[in-house]
């Protein structure tokens, strides 16, 4: 669907998008809240600054869509493709990210407090100044990650991977590191 019949369709009040590939869209600031893309395509998309509070990303392929500013609290990102999306400033307070694959996404300055990451691939993922607050992370794949200046207080970071992890000067208080493997990871400066 290209952007002319994804707009006409969410103007004539469309909130089911699932299965459907979104081709060429550039929307900056659109209001797409509780809308439900389960199992679509964003090819070539530009969501900076997008409303996708209460949205159904389940399974969604948003690979190297920008989401830079966009409000995604709440969503549900579960077993999402977001490789190399950028979600530099973004607001993803409580969103569901379970098994979603965020290799190289740059999550710069996101808020993510309260978010679930369970078993997520974060990989080489750009995660600096990152609120992480009460995240859940457990089993999480955080390999050469940069978690530099984030904020990880109270974090549940039980068997995460954290091989190679950048995490100096990170507030590492409250968190659970039980079982973690950070062999090689820079702790510099992290507080705990």
């Amino acid at each position: 669907m290209e952007q002319t019949g994804f707009v006409e369709a969410l103007n004539e009040g469309r909130k089911d998008f699932t299965c459907i590939i979104i081709d060429t869209v550039s929307l900056p600031g659109a209001d797409l809240e509780g809308v439900d893309f389960e199992e679509a395509a964003f090819v070539n998309v530009d969501l900076h600054g997008a409303n996708l509070s209460g949205a159904n990303l389940q399974r969604t392929d948003l690979s190297g869509t920008n989401l830079e500013g966009a409000d995604l609290s709440g969503a549900d990102l579960r077993e999402a493709n977001l490789e190399e999306v950028r979600f530099l400033g973004a607001n993803l307070q409580r969103a569901n990210l379970a098994k979603a694959s965020l290799w190289c996404a740059n999550l710069q300055g996101a808020d993510l407090r309260e978010a679930n990451l369970e078993g997520a691939d974060l990989r080489e993922t750009d995660l600096r100044r990152t609120n992480l607050r009460g995240t859940k992370l457990s089993g999480a794949a955080l390999w050469c990650a940069n978690l530099q200046g984030a904020d990880l207080r109270g974090a549940n970071l039980e068997g995460a991977a954290l091989r190679g992890a950048d995490l100096r000067k990170t507030d590492l208080r409250g968190a659970n590191l039980s079982r973690a493997n950070l062999s090689g990871a820079k702790l510099d400066g992290a507080s705990r």
